[in-house]
């Protein structure tokens, strides 16, 4: 028995001649789609001047971009059943190369907005796909590297996106941050044709037509809520109505999922603890991140009064540290599981994100990076562990759906989160009766409460599932 089972750990769903070459152009294009998530939110004051826009306005380059990931998502496991992962994939990364050619030629608003939701399907696409595949294609042995280096991508990216960016705005416009993905994009597609293998069965189920719609439009209509209440108001009758529309409209999306034989989504996958407590850790990891990356380089800028460049530096040590702790979090959850390393990760993004509520006009910058090295070792330290602990507890074709439902959450709360940290940032802009950056300070304080919320829940979480001791 003891044979077999080391056997079996030492053989893959699937068996490709080299997994790591197969994984690569996914890798790459996942890392794009994430990088480009916060690209923009360094250069986000010089594009409200230069495109003469309000903080509510150009908040949709980030949140639309989300937006449109989220509704892509949940389409993944469909589209994988109709078309081929090499065919997939290639036709992402062709996308999104059109998308950053239109987005970097965009004279306006409206068309780097439209750039920017081409780039989104793209990212829809690859982003679950890449879990999806390391799954099938990596030994149980070997699964904890694969997924931490999968992990690397989703948390490094986001956080070196804004130093890359504010080293770009030092001598360039804004339009050279979507030249910069296009030499990476055809890297990628590249490996794809040379090296990318198929992975996965066809089955072509029929199409459920209500289902779409009613994903699409039920997660739309929360994500435009959100964002219409950072120039709207909470208590405006739009924000409200289009929350209650698409929270009705995704209970009858759930219901159906539930109850048809052959579902988009697989959500009775909920029903395993280990897989719903996991995959709640890691959508408000992702929270905290975004929250967090949305905040930092405007307070950089708007409060400390920092050149775009130099808030570019600042964020280095910390996408640095992100991508060290990603790398080994991984290799730590074969030897260790999920357990402890999820409840010190939160922990410790708990503390970095407490140390951003005692910022102000005159905090070192010491401080400041000191801060945001503290999140960048906490919210990786969960989020690899997390994700690994939740989609191990699926099997076969389970896993698929596994990796597309949390990265299909992860979106929605990345722009829900993104939408509420606008909001607060105004709300506490508003209640400030100081000079002006005395007031932009305080709306920066608001905004933290909310990383700080997310880490709390999802410490509580941590302490509190049994699922760690089951799967142990």
């Amino acid at each position: 028995m003891e044979q077999q089972a080391t056997m079996s750990a030492s053989r893959p769903r699937v068996v490709v001649r080299y997994p790591a070459l197969a994984m690569t152009s996914m890798l790459i294009g996942a890392f794009v789609g994430m990088f480009s998530e916060t690209s923009l939110n360094i250069a986000l004051p010089k594009l409200m001047v230069s495109l003469s826009i309000s903080t509510a306005t150009v908040q949709w380059l980030v949140t639309g971009y989300m937006l449109i990931i989220g509704i892509v998502l949940p389409l993944n496991s469909l589209i994988t059943k109709w078309f081929s992962t090499r065919q997939v994939v290639i036709f992402g990364l062709l996308d999104f190369l059109v998308g950053a050619v239109i987005a970097a030629l965009a004279p306006s608003f409206p068309i780097l907005l439209f750039g920017r939701m081409i780039q989104g399907i793209a990212t829809g696409l690859i982003l679950p796909l890449m879990f999806t595949v390391a799954m099938q294609v990596f030994a149980p042995a070997k699964l904890g590297a694969a997924m931490g280096a999968c992990a690397m991508v989703i948390m490094f990216a986001p956080s070196i996106g804004p130093t890359l960016t504010g080293l770009i705005l030092a001598k360039l416009s804004w339009h050279w941050i979507f030249w910069a993905f296009v030499p990476f994009l055809v890297i990628a597609l590249i490996f794809a044709l040379t090296s990318l293998e198929n992975v996965g069965n066809l089955s072509k189920p029929k199409i459920d037509v209500i289902s779409i719609l009613t994903s699409v439009v039920g997660f739309a209509s929360i994500v435009t809520a959100v964002s219409f209440a950072s120039s709207k108001g909470w208590g405006s009758p739009v924000v409200l109505c289009l929350l209650l529309f698409g929270i009705i409209v995704l209970a009858v999306y759930a219901y159906r999922q539930v109850h048809v034989t052959e579902p988009i989504l697989n959500l009775k996958i909920f029903a395993n603890s280990a897989f719903r407590a996991g995959a709640l850790m890691v959508m408000l990891d992702f929270g905290i991140i975004l929250s967090t990356m949305y905040i930092l380089p405007m307070y950089m800028q708007k409060g400390l009064l920092l050149p775009v460049a130099m808030t570019g530096i600042i964020m280095f040590p910390g996408g640095i540290v992100n991508a060290l702790v990603s790398a080994v979090s991984g290799n730590m959850f074969d030897n260790f599981g999920a357990k402890w390393l999820s409840r010190l990760g939160f922990l410790i993004a708990l503390i970095g994100a407490i140390m951003l509520l005692t910022t102000s006009t005159h905090t070192a910058v010491a401080f400041v990076i000191a801060a945001h090295v503290v999140l960048m070792i906490g919210c990786p330290l969960a989020m690899s562990p997390s994700q690994t602990h939740a989609l191990s507890a699926l099997k076969g074709p389970a896993s698929g759906d596994g990796s597309t439902i949390m990265n299909t959450l992860q979106q929605i709360i990345g722009a829900i989160s993104t939408a509420l940290a606008t909001s607060l940032l105004g709300i506490g802009e508003a209640a400030s009766h100081t000079n002006e950056r005395g007031a932009f300070i305080a709306g920066v304080h608001m905004a933290v409460y909310l990383p700080v919320v997310l880490s709390v829940i999802a410490l509580i979480i941590a302490f509190t599932t049994c699922s760690f001791k089951k799967q142990n």
